[in-house]
């Protein structure tokens, strides 16, 4: 179905430049939705990636299998965007030189693990995206000491369902203020034409190392096909 521009119930502080974009969008002159922040924070765990006689979906593809194993109908990252089919993704991958693994995706509880059940245990927000997606914001909370998975997932397997759920707030590691703020901005030129800025904001008193991976991969789904949504040119320019 195509919306007639005209349909569009806009806030009155709206750009004309985004009303140009989604009457040109509604039109299917210029596909300006065709990347978004349509990559998800977690594909692990999901009844998605759930293709066994097993029955327990939550156990299948755990949260430690995901840095192992390829996902067939998705993908996951860390504020990250994909193109609305989920052929090409970008996201970043940290690294505080303490944990044992990259954060490259949100970590979390299984309904079995969960006192009330499953639920992400991360501190990100969502910061701003226009209706086209033409600018997004995200922002990351990571911590500069070691991320607390086994104590989260202890503490909360150890409490009932009348107990309050322990946080990653609750475990102390992000006390004094010792963390690194990660925001991803993306700013479209075009439609297939997508500026990228990450910015890190030690928020701690002390120095401390980061390593930051900016990742672009094609999606390992077999049904991956190119379709009418146009060609794209992957280019990198860095910022001075």
């Amino acid at each position: 179905m195509v919306v007639a521009p005209d349909t569009y119930h806009l806030p009155p502080t709206t750009s004309l430049s985004e009303r140009q974009r989604l009457i040109a969008d509604s039109r299917r002159e210029q596909n300006w939705k065709r990347w978004g922040p349509y990559l998800a924070e977690r594909q692990w765990g999901t009844v998605r990636e759930h293709y066994s006689a097993d029955p327990d979906v939550w156990t299948y593809f755990t949260h430690d299998h995901a840095r192992s194993r390829a996902y067939r109908w998705g993908e996951d990252g860390l504020l990250g965007i994909c193109d609305r089919e989920c052929r090409l993704c970008f996201s970043v991958a940290l690294w505080n030189h303490k944990d044992p693994i990259l954060k490259e995706r949100l970590f979390g509880l299984n309904s079995h693990e969960g006192n009330h059940g499953e639920d992400v245990k991360e501190c990100y927000f969502y910061v701003d995206s226009t209706p086209t997606h033409s600018y997004m914001k995200a922002l990351y909370k990571y911590p500069q000491a070691a991320f607390p998975y086994e104590a989260l997932v202890a503490e909360n397997a150890r409490r009932s369902r009348a107990d309050p759920e322990f946080e990653i707030l609750d475990t102390g590691v992000f006390d004094g203020e010792r963390y690194f703020d990660v925001a991803a901005e993306y700013a479209k030129e075009g439609p297939n034409d997508i500026l990228i800025r990450l910015t890190v904001t030690n928020r701690g008193p002390d120095a401390a190392p980061l390593t930051l991976l900016p990742t672009l991969w094609f999606s390992s789904s077999p049904t991956t096909t190119a379709t009418t949504n146009g060609s794209s040119t992957v280019r990198a320019r860095r910022a001075t």
